[in-house]
């Protein structure tokens, strides 16, 4: 690999929070979303990984073939129940409360806010919803912010390379939607979840007008 510093465009002297901000602007530039390329956007990718691990003393992770990837999604696919985070902050309602999504489905909300589609073997959460004509929010698509993140209520995700949330958030079922999928055949999920305090510093601007939804 060329010099990890050199793909993300940043002194070798920079310090972990530089580093950071790097990896995040240069996944934007070189995302096959934006114009970029897989190998670029792959490279960057490993180049940040190199550097963490340069810096924690850990092994970098080896590349993946893409084809013998054990990606851990559900085989079979998976139900998944969704909730919008606005809709809970203007009713009054927490993440936390016993039976949310019972309420969720009493209240009359739109499909906009609340119903359920199915994630089909391969793909993410948010490619998913997005095929199934929903707009989900997003910026890099590539795990280097949270604006794509989602609070998983029931079920599980997986959680592949993620530099972004804390172990606590994890812990607390805050997921990355553009890189995570099912784990398990049902799932409660409330995205939108950008919009919490303790995610204000990780998300980037978007890269694109949410589009009108359209549901069959």
């Amino acid at each position: 690999m060329a010099d990890p510093f050199e793909i993300l465009e940043v002194d070798s002297e920079a310090d972990d929070a530089a580093i950071d901000q790097a990896y995040r602007r240069r996944v934007m530039e070189t995302h096959p979303d934006q114009g970029g390329s897989a190998r670029a956007f792959q490279r960057v990718k490993e180049a940040y990984e190199a550097i963490t691990a340069m810096r924690t003393g850990e092994d970098a992770p080896e590349a993946v073939d893409d084809e013998e990837d054990d990606d851990g999604h559900h085989d079979a696919g998976a139900r998944v129940e969704y909730l919008n985070y606005e809709v809970i902050a203007d009713r009054g309602w927490s993440i936390d409360d016993d039976g949310l999504f019972a309420a969720a489905a009493d209240a009359g909300l739109d499909a906009e806010d609340y119903g359920e589609f199915r994630v089909e073997p391969g793909e993410t959460l948010l490619e998913a919803a997005e095929n199934r004509g929903f707009a989900w929010p997003y910026a890099c698509r590539g795990g280097a912010c949270a604006n794509c993140a989602v609070a998983v209520v029931e079920g599980e995700m997986t959680v592949p390379i993620d530099h972004v949330l804390s172990r606590e958030m994890t812990e607390r079922g805050i997921h990355l939607s553009c890189i995570g999928a099912p784990a398990t055949a049902e799932m409660q999920v409330v995205y939108n979840v950008k919009h919490m305090p303790e995610l204000d510093e990780l998300r980037l601007p978007a890269y694109r007008f949410e589009r009108t939804q359209s549901v069959d």
